[in-house]
């Protein structure tokens, strides 16, 4: 019974050992399942861990060498215990960190595979993050993977940045619509604005008042929706900084010359040759010299000026492709338009041609501040050198004509003697042609300083007097009296008066000249026009249109010189004893006066 007893309890703790054993089986069998999935994070540790070991190892003979007692192997094993500590936590650091760089990988990557249609700004941040992920990887080669990572991000940046080229020209396409007549009108100070009879605001642009633009104010027109400006910004400055200029610089130019050339028709722009022009009739012509300058003045004042204002924003701190990409732009539209400028100045001269010169001429000089202005840039330098071009050879070509009148007025084969008392029909024209001059005295000053006249306002009246020279040869012999010889001697005479020239080239100041000086001037002045206005009151000109035209073509003449002299020198005199004396007429006295010319009335003395 004892041995009995005995075996089963000798059984019983065997199966006891033996389920011991199992347990203590299995639970190392999960301990180095555990060990094993830490094995590449140890590997990683080893590495981080390896200078610092060397570092401890250094430390450790050093305290060795230094502590003879067990106090001091227990601070060795204690500072090596804390270093390796300071060591496990930089390395988990340091792997947090790249972890990180991974995640954010991850994420970028899944934004980029699904496009910047969805969220392009979202996009774009992960283009940003790509890079930086590049950039820590090339400075940590270390990492066994890096060289993975990293061909790995820059292959997804090349596609990330080719569907960025594609947005960009998406974009900029979708917002980029040619601008219609109407818009641009609206843009213009109302003065300018086509009238609905009129093409396009053609018909006569002349505006003897033309000071009236000095203030006018002209709207910049929006051609790109503000709020797409700085999407298309951000856009252009990843292609810049992937070194993808030259696709953008494409991309950019396509798009925006198509659309700027397609505004330029709708206008009514074409592009006309000189043969084209040269087999115009002459009211057909006029009426396309019309057009054009309204065109010029939009074309730089609107259209251009939008063009750069958008280019500016788009390509802000690209100052060289910015610059290239604006001329590119422009550079088609600008010489079509000036082509047609000079394709006139080319043409065959005609007198007719002479004021739709002018005209053109002063457009040219009234855009020059903005053409200099916008087309500033070396990329641009030829355009601006074109335009300035074309302004002298219309100023050229219009002195030519100046020229070409005279000698016309000379020769003109149109003997018919006039027995009636009416005007000759050259007479007439001459007159005409004279008046006209003088609507354009402002154009005509800048004219005559293109080719350095040191003084317009002379050089004016030495044109205006041998034309008129020209015709009183011209006219036989029964025609003369009507042409009043006098009245030119009498008139250059007077106008001497109230010229004041120094020796040299100028005008001189007043503080030159003397107060006697001064007094005989109004003297002479005032007996001198007394005489011519006796004279004159009792010659008659039996045609009403040319009896005005004369007299219009003194007055234009004599008091505006009036008026200035009286401005000038006026106070010198009234500053003294008895100023009427020698200011015996104001300039509307003299208005009167002139207003009796050509009547066959006795002179009487003005009433003051």
């Amino acid at each position: 019974m004892g041995v009995a007893q005995a075996m089963e309890a000798l059984t019983e703790r065997a199966s006891l050992m033996k389920e011991s054993l199992h347990k203590s089986q299995t639970i190392t069998d999960n301990m180095v399942g555990i060990l094993g999935s830490f094995d590449h994070r140890l590997s990683a540790l080893e590495t981080a861990m390896r200078p610092t070991q060397v570092v401890e190892f250094e430390i450790y003979l050093l305290l060795k060498l230094k502590c003879d007692s067990g106090f001091g192997d227990k601070m060795i094993r204690t500072h090596s215990i804390r270093r390796a500590h300071e060591n496990i936590d930089k390395a988990l650091k340091a792997a947090e960190v790249i972890l990180d760089q991974f995640d954010i990988s991850r994420k970028a990557e899944a934004k980029i595979l699904r496009g910047p249609h969805e969220d392009l700004e979202s996009y774009l941040e992960a283009i940003d993050q790509l890079r930086g992920t590049i950039k820590f990887f090339s400075n940590n080669k270390m990492f066994k993977s890096a060289s993975g990572v990293i061909s790995h991000a820059h292959g997804l940046l090349s596609k990330a940045l080719s569907k960025l080229e594609d947005e960009f020209r998406q974009i900029l396409q979708n917002y980029s619509k040619p601008m219609e007549p109407d818009r641009l009108f609206e843009c213009l100070p109302s003065n300018l604005r086509p009238s609905s009879e009129g093409e396009g605001g053609g018909g006569k642009t002349h505006d003897p008042h033309h000071k009236s633009l000095e203030n006018a104010i002209f709207t910049v027109p929006t051609v790109i929706p503000p709020r797409v400006l700085p999407l298309l910004h951000d856009l252009a400055q990843q292609m810049v900084q992937a070194g993808h200029q030259q696709q953008l610089f494409k991309s950019y130019r396509d798009t925006r010359a198509a659309v700027l050339e397609q505004s330029l028709r709708k206008l009514g722009v074409e592009r006309l040759s000189k043969d084209d022009v040269q087999r115009m009739q002459w009211e057909v012509l006029e009426a396309k010299i019309g057009n054009w300058i309204h065109y010029m003045r939009i074309s730089v004042k609107l259209l251009f000026a939008a063009e750069k204002k958008i280019c500016d924003q788009i390509l802000d701190g690209v100052e060289s492709l910015r610059d290239q990409c604006f001329g590119e732009v422009t550079v088609n539209s600008v010489a079509v338009l000036l082509s047609f400028g000079e394709a006139i100045a080319k043409s065959k001269r005609s007198p007719e041609k002479l004021f739709v010169l002018l005209d053109m001429y002063e457009i040219m000089r009234e855009l020059q501040p903005e053409i200099e202005l916008l087309f500033g840039s070396k990329p641009c330098a030829e355009m601006k050198e074109s335009a300035l071009n074309l302004t002298k050879r219309l100023a050229q070509t219009a002195q030519e004509t100046f020229a070409d009148f005279e000698e016309a007025v000379e020769k003109d084969a149109t003997k018919t003697a006039v027995m009636d008392g009416t005007v000759h029909p050259l007479t007439s024209y001459v007159i005409n042609y004279v008046k006209f001059l003088f609507d354009y005295q402002t154009t005509l000053r800048l004219l005559f300083q293109e080719f350095d006249s040191k003084d317009p306002d002379s050089e004016l009246g030495a044109v205006t007097t041998r034309i008129m020279h020209a015709l009183q040869n011209n006219l036989d012999e029964p025609e003369k009296p009507k042409h009043n010889p006098e009245l030119e001697l009498h008139f250059s005479q007077i106008l001497q008066c109230l010229t004041v020239q120094s020796s040299g080239s100028g005008p001189i100041e007043n503080s030159n000249i003397s107060r006697a000086s001064v007094k005989d001037r109004f003297k002479t002045f005032n007996s001198q026009f007394e005489e011519l206005h006796q004279r004159q009151c009792q010659w008659t000109v039996p045609d009403s249109e040319l009896r005005e035209s004369l007299r219009l073509a003194v007055a234009e003449v004599l008091l505006p010189a009036f008026r200035s002299f009286l401005k000038r020198f006026g106070p010198m005199i009234e500053s003294g004893k008895n100023p009427q004396k020698y200011i015996r007429f104001s300039p509307e006295d003299l208005e009167r006066m002139l207003n009796e010319f050509f009547e066959g009335k006795t002179w009487s003395e003005p009433k003051r």
